[in-house]
Parts: structure tokens; C-alpha cells; sequence
């Protein structure tokens, strides 16, 4: 079984959206589906035909939060720790620059914020490891050397 990894706030955000699918869109659909059974003949009503399409995708994304929910292990950000987990924070060096990371799951990667995923070659590479450990990534360029500085 996949677990899922999430902070809390994006768990909140997912539920929200599960709600508002639920909710709010599947009466939408339901309404566009009305309208689109009135224009008649059903088998070349493109209303129709994509009123279901987004039905379709609709339950199926339900679906896909209700799984995920289910799988769901809620990432609880530690006071200062001496390795790097899901939920740190790290600062970085490779060749005299600085990157700050944090490690979340593949649900809440966003490379461009910092943020990078614990199933990612760089996220597994931090893994585990201590301030002032060098974490070597081997890259299509070759290898790339990071020196971990600090861990939040």
C-alpha cells in the first residue's frame, strides 16, 4: 500500500476540495446535464457528450481523494531535529551557493517554493543524513555535491 505523505494544510485544502466536488460541482454537472437532455436527440449533443465527460472526471477525482484520504499520514513538523525526515527543512551548500529545502510528499512537491518530494532522487538523497553530512547526487552531468548546513 502507498502512503501518502501531506502537511496539515494541505490536507485541508484537499478536503476542501472533496467538499466542494461533492458538493458544488456534481450539482453543476447534474444541471448541465438537464439542460443538455432538453435539446433532444442525445447522440449528437455535444452539450451532452461533454456535460458526461466532466461527470466523468469529476467522480473520478472524488475517487482519487477518497483513496488518497484513506492512505493519508499527516506530516508532523518536529522541533529541531538531528536528521533529515518528511517535514524538514534544510539549508544547503553545492559549489558555494546556498538552497533551502523541504521535504514533503509527492501530493505537495513544488520545486519552484523549495519544495521537493521525499520519492524524488534529491529528496531520497537527504534521507537520513546529519548537519555537515555531504549528500553526492548523481546527475546526467555527473555527480553534484551538497553539503547540508541546517536542518529545521
Amino acid at each position: 500500500m502507498y502512503t501518502y505523505y501531506l502537511t496539515k494544510e494541505r490536507l485541508e485544502e484537499l478536503k476542501g476540495e472533496l467538499e466542494e466536488l461533492k458538493t458544488k460541482k456534481r450539482l453543476e454537472v447534474a444541471e448541465r446535464l438537464k439542460a443538455a437532455k432538453e435539446y433532444g436527440d442525445l447522440s449528437e449533443n455535444s452539450e451532452y457528450t461533454e456535460a458526461r465527460e466532466e461527470q466523468a472526471r469529476a467522480e473520478q477525482r472524488i475517487l482519487e481523494l477518497e483513496d488518497l484520504f484513506k492512505k493519508a499520514v499527516v506530516i508532523k513538523k518536529k522541533d529541531a531535529d538531528d536528521k533529515v525526515r518528511i517535514g524538514s527543512t534544510i539549508v544547503v551548500n553545492r559549489s558555494d551557493k546556498v538552497f533551502t529545502y523541504q521535504i514533503v510528499g509527492s501530493n505537495e512537491t513544488r520545486p519552484e517554493e523549495g519544495k521537493i518530494s521525499n520519492a524524488s532522487p534529491l529528496g531520497r538523497a537527504f534521507l537520513g543524513h546529519r548537519v555537515g553530512d555531504s549528500v553526492t547526487i548523481h546527475a546526467p552531468s555527473g555527480p553534484v555535491i551538497y553539503k547540508i548546513t541546517k536542518i529545521g
